[in-house]
């Protein structure tokens, strides 16, 4: 579970980064989705996105199903990712997987050597 820290602060850092920008464009009046294909560098950023976010929707879809998680919560990892940003989501959702596979591993026990037998009969 040490992870979940350095998951919890990506997420936090994708929230700010992502929505410092979007509030950005919408202020200045900027086609959002039209920003994303103005220019060739951001085209190939858009299309590094869309690919990633959809890997990204697969992956938390089938590990949640494997892991039982209610269909709802996967429904909302998968709109988040599209409302909000993959960049806030995953990491999350990342969290969320060490968490849950935390509660699943039992702690390692500590195991007594067995007696040593005299091989004597």
């Amino acid at each position: 579970m040490r992870l979940v820290p350095v998951y919890v602060v990506l997420s936090i850092v994708g929230l700010v980064g992502t929505w410092w920008f979007n509030l950005a464009s919408a202020a200045a009046g900027e086609s959002y989705l039209g920003g994303w294909f103005a220019t060739s560098a951001s085209s190939s950023a858009a299309v590094d996105i869309l690919v990633t976010g959809l890997a990204a929707a697969v992956l938390m879809v089938v590990e949640g199903r494997r892991l039982g998680w209610r269909p709802w919560v996967l429904v909302l990892l998968v709109v988040g990712s599209v409302a909000i940003a993959v960049a806030v989501v995953f990491p999350l959702f990342l969290a969320c997987r060490e968490i849950t596979l935390a509660r699943r591993t039992p702690a390692p026990s500590v195991r007594c050597p067995a007696p040593a037998t005299g091989g004597q009969s």
